[in-house]
């Protein structure tokens, strides 16, 4: 079983990218146009979507004007992975994220574990953002006067309920053959094959199309701060934490979701020019300007309108209507369809080169690999990927799984942080051009786990016997959920205890463990539901791994 955690060396790594990478058939390397600009933008347009136009309304809502202090906080828990992800992106300047650098740093069962992940991740955030996407879309066609049939805006299942008044017209008007009606979404498989062709033809127009995404977004953003800030009513500051802490913390998984994002910069590594250099840089500046921008909207919208008003859809929108500024409402539609599709762009860049690494090192079949001569991208995987987003977003309806998006994140972040430990306990370990700056945990650690000991022991005394206390023994769904979540927070708390015993013994370095801790409590909080449909898709990972990768390694096979 030893075999299944063989590693890649670095050494081999870096020999492999420094004389580049062939595929086989005629293809070779691919264009390094990306500089810090381009990364940092990458990031921007991968963070500032949907987010920052829907789910900060209800985060809003939840914590009043105190939610300023969640995004601080998600921000310095992103921020400690990004640390990490940068160091790894500097030690090993090669496509493939996580996938690469657990390979490195764990083994090939781990690193395949986390490339399946980051696949789920990739095309089901995708799929999710189309169809986001489309809602968007069809509003703002709206908004002119152009209304699109509903039967070709939506969903056959949600037609099919009839939950709403648009679904029960889809279902009324829809062309029928027999009892089977046509209903699909035909603008998310629009903007699906429209982002797949741009990312096909070459990184540098898909560079230029992020960058013109994103500067029109920012501009949108930044009218809506300076506008709203002429109708801030300071009293609707007040109370600044209507709803306590517990009120902020209830948008943990709205506001984590408005950042997931900045790590597929790490995907395009080998298409940037001095990528040792500028993608920690790219990833810094890019959670930097986007905390910042975060924060702002946070404080303009609760402080136009009061917090209990904020439970909407749009918020951007509503705040603007309450001041009688309708026209405002348009301007932010528009650029809503904007950040939606400058995300699905980095993230379509992101899933083929995920593909690429694995088919490189043969866990996948060598189609994967293929790059194309002229546009130098991995030809097949995109189109691959257009198809596995386009399709789905046609015809499902995935709100029950879109949350997957966010577990799969915040299980590469946990492995990438656990990874930077891992290296740094080697005798000698890799150099890298960015090193995570050292605190010794050794000093931290205790000190942290005590004075979370004393919160919960003033303000939240019964967690402790609540911990350990189970429900009485029944079959039903609900007492084996209330005990798996029971289970989680106690394995977690182990977490913490090892963790911080660890770092007083081999004198850890502070960001990658409290990287590690903070993304595994957030992972607490996903929801036993999404645990173990994430677990599901994992097992099938590990039987492909078996029936495939495991045999046509080239570890295992280093002449194939």
């Amino acid at each position: 079983m030893k075999d299944i955690f063989r590693k890649k060396d670095i050494g081999k790594v870096l020999a492999d990218a420094a004389a580049g990478y062939s595929d086989g058939e005629g293809g070779t390397g691919m264009h390094k146009t990306l500089g810090v600009r381009d990364l940092t933008a990458f990031g921007i347009a991968a963070i500032v979507g949907a987010g920052i136009f829907s789910t900060i309304g209800t985060a809003s809502y939840d914590g009043g004007p105190g939610i300023i202090l969640l995004f601080i906080f998600v921000a310095i828990a992103c921020a400690f992975s990004a640390f990490c992800y940068a160091e790894f992106a500097s030690m090993v300047p090669v496509s493939g994220s996580a996938y690469t650098y657990s390979y490195v740093a764990f083994g090939e069962i781990v690193a395949w574990i986390i490339g399946w992940d980051l696949l789920m991740e990739y095309a089901i955030g995708n799929i999710a953002v189309a169809i986001s996407w489309s809602d968007y879309f069809t509003t703002m066609l709206d908004g002119f006067g152009l209304h699109l049939p509903e039967y070709i805006t939506m969903d056959y299942w949600t037609a099919q309920t009839g939950a709403s008044e648009a679904a029960q017209l889809a279902w009324a008007h829809a062309p029928a053959l027999g009892s089977f009606k046509f209903i699909c979404d035909l603008p998310a498989l629009l903007i699906t094959i429209i982002i797949t062709a741009i990312t096909f033809v070459g990184i540098k127009e898909t560079r230029n199309s992020a960058n013109m995404m994103v500067a029109l977004k920012l501009g949108v953003i930044f009218l809506v701060m300076v506008l709203g800030s002429f109708y801030i009513k300071p009293e609707n500051w007040s109370p600044f934490l209507p709803n306590g802490i517990a009120g902020v913390l209830k948008g943990t998984a709205a506001v984590f979701f408005a950042y997931i994002g900045f790590d597929a910069i790490s995907t395009t590594a080998e298409e940037c020019k001095n990528p040792q250099r500028d993608l920690p840089r790219g990833m810094i500046y890019a959670l930097i300007i986007c905390t910042i921008i975060y924060v702002l909207i946070a404080l303009v919208l609760t402080g136009m309108v009061n917090y209990t008003k904020l439970n909407v859809g749009d918020p951007m929108a509503f705040v603007f209507k309450e001041v009688n500024l309708n026209w405002i409402a348009g301007v932010v539609a528009i650029s809503a369809v904007i950040a939606t599709a400058s995300v699905m762009l980095v993230f379509q860049v992101g899933q083929p080169r995920i593909w690429m690494s694995m088919s490189r090192d043969g866990l996948l079949p060598k189609i994967f690999s293929r790059i194309h001569p002229r546009f130098k991208t991995p030809s097949f995987s995109t189109i691959l990927t257009g198809f596995l987003v386009g399709i789905p977003a046609l015809f499902l309806n995935l709100k029950v799984v879109i949350d997957l998006t966010s577990v799969g994140t915040l299980f590469a972040f946990v492995l990438v942080c656990g990874g930077v430990l891992r290296m740094s306990l080697y005798p000698h370990p890799p150099k890298s051009a960015f090193k995570t700056p050292y605190l010794n945990a050794a000093y931290f650690m205790p000190v942290i786990l005590l004075a979370v000991v004393v919160l919960l022991w003033i303000y939240a005394p019964d967690t402790y016997a609540n911990m350990l206390r189970f429900p009485e023994f029944s079959w039903q769904r609900e007492y084996l959920d209330a005990v798996l979540h029971k289970i989680i927070y106690i394995l977690f708390a182990l977490l913490f205890v090892g963790l911080t015993v660890l770092s007083v013994w081999k004198k850890l370095s502070l960001i990658p463990v409290l990287g590690l801790l903070s993304c595994s409590y957030l992972l607490c909080e996903s929801g036993v539901s999404n645990w173990s449909r994430f677990l599901l898709w994992l097992l099938v990972g590990v039987v492909i791994y078996f029936a495939y990768g495991y045999r046509n390694s080239k570890l295992s096979n280093p002449r194939s």
